[in-house]
């Protein structure tokens, strides 16, 4: 080893070791002795050879982490990583996505569902355009400030892009963290998940930050996973986490009781034309899948059949005959719908319905490849794809 490497390596060392002893200093400790410091200390150790290859680690640039984080929300690593690729293909920078038309934007989300994450997206990227001169903002309190952004979307590109002490604290953190300390706080509680991340961005360093970052985020989606059997065997926190030292990790954490869903039966119209088009009607511009195109439909306790075929006569669409009925659910997360679709064959007064903004008569090509259709009425196209195909 030359002098030169031998300098090199020993300055490493030192920065290693300075980081070691901030963390140690500024560390909290619970009742039974265990501390964060060890807990950051073991992960970033962790995560050195554990670290998974994603399409948005292969930079820093935030644009990118800012976009994986709104696709992963409620959505598995697996199943985004397809739309990331086409959604970075089509908008690579963030002055595409200001000016990204809304249809197109919607049909690239189209499938990760939560369509307000998108609208928001949009409006933080003309934000950043406006008041940044396109440059992702680096402040904490400038991120936290953009459309659509809340403190864990905040913490995760922070920490990750610019070593900001903000951790990104979400239900596979505060998992990790219950479990370690063998805390029964309830993890449902705003409270609880602002003093977890108090607690835990004093082991943050900048030279670290995005290395804990991620180790967290790894060991949450991982090892200390939520169903089924935690993994302890391969924790580098075995040695200390209460939860598996006193095998009761099942036990955390602790959650409210959830409320039951609600439940909601529709009549989903699926209208088609001789010339195999169908009708879609776009939603309301606020509450559920806002903006969005569906079938027509109508809530079951509210429908007056007569009333419903004389509203859409007025929209120039006569109801011929029905030659289909198909039952669907489709589960929100707060909400269920219990539908049964109609198809029907229909005759078309095209004067009339281009009167009527909200309904068009689309063709099967161009639904599946131009309009953004919900998850919740997509089988109802691949239906009528089905039924037609078979006459």
């Amino acid at each position: 080893m030359t002098k030169v490497q031998n300098k090199e390596q020993k300055k490493e060392q030192n920065k290693e070791q300075n980081i070691e002893q901030n963390i140690e200093q500024k560390t909290v400790q619970n009742r039974k002795g265990n501390t964060t410091a060890y807990l950051a200390k073991q992960i970033l150790e962790w995560h050195k050879d554990h670290r998974r290859e994603l399409p948005w680690r292969k930079d820093q640039d935030p644009y990118h982490v800012w976009v994986s984080e709104i696709m992963l929300q409620q959505t598995r690593i697996e199943a985004v990583i397809p739309y990331y690729e086409r959604f970075l293909k089509e908008l690579p920078e963030i002055s595409d996505l200001a000016q990204c038309p809304d249809e197109k934007l919607m049909k690239l989300w189209e499938g990760l569902g939560y369509y307000s994450r998108v609208r928001n997206l949009k409006k933080a990227a003309k934000q950043i355009m406006d008041e940044y001169g396109g440059k992702f903002p680096e402040e904490p309190k400038d991120i936290l400030g953009l459309a659509g952004i809340g403190a864990y979307t905040a913490g995760a590109v922070g920490s990750i892009c610019f070593g900001n002490q903000t951790p990104a604290v979400d239900g596979n953190v505060l998992r990790i963290w219950m479990r370690y300390f063998a805390e029964d706080s309830c993890i449902d509680d705003a409270r609880v998940k602002k003093e977890v991340t108090e607690k835990l961005a004093l082991v943050y360093e900048k030279d670290t930050a995005k290395a804990l970052t991620e180790g967290l985020m790894e060991l949450g989606q991982t090892v200390c996973i939520p169903n089924g059997r935690a993994k302890c065997e391969d924790c580098p926190l075995q040695k200390k986490c209460r939860g598996c030292i006193e095998k009761n990790w099942d036990l955390f954490p602790v959650r409210a009781a959830k409320k039951a869903r609600k439940v909601e039966k529709k009549i989903v119209y699926v209208l088609i034309t001789d010339d195999q088009r169908i009708i879609v009607e776009k939603r309301g511009d606020t509450g559920l899948l806002a903006g969005m195109w569906q079938f027509p439909n109508a809530k079951l306790e509210k429908l007056d059949a007569e009333k419903q075929d004389q509203f859409f006569l007025k929209c120039g669409i006569n109801l011929r005959e029905i030659f289909a009925k198909i039952p669907y659910k489709h589960i929100f997360s707060h909400v269920e719908w219990d539908m049964e679709s109609h198809y029907y064959k229909i005759d078309l007064d095209e004067e009339k319905l281009a009167k009527n903004s909200n309904y068009l008569a689309v063709s099967m090509d161009k639904l599946k490849e131009e309009y953004a259709i919900p998850s919740a009425f997509q089988p109802f196209l691949k239906n009528a794809e089905k039924l037609l195909g078979d006459e």
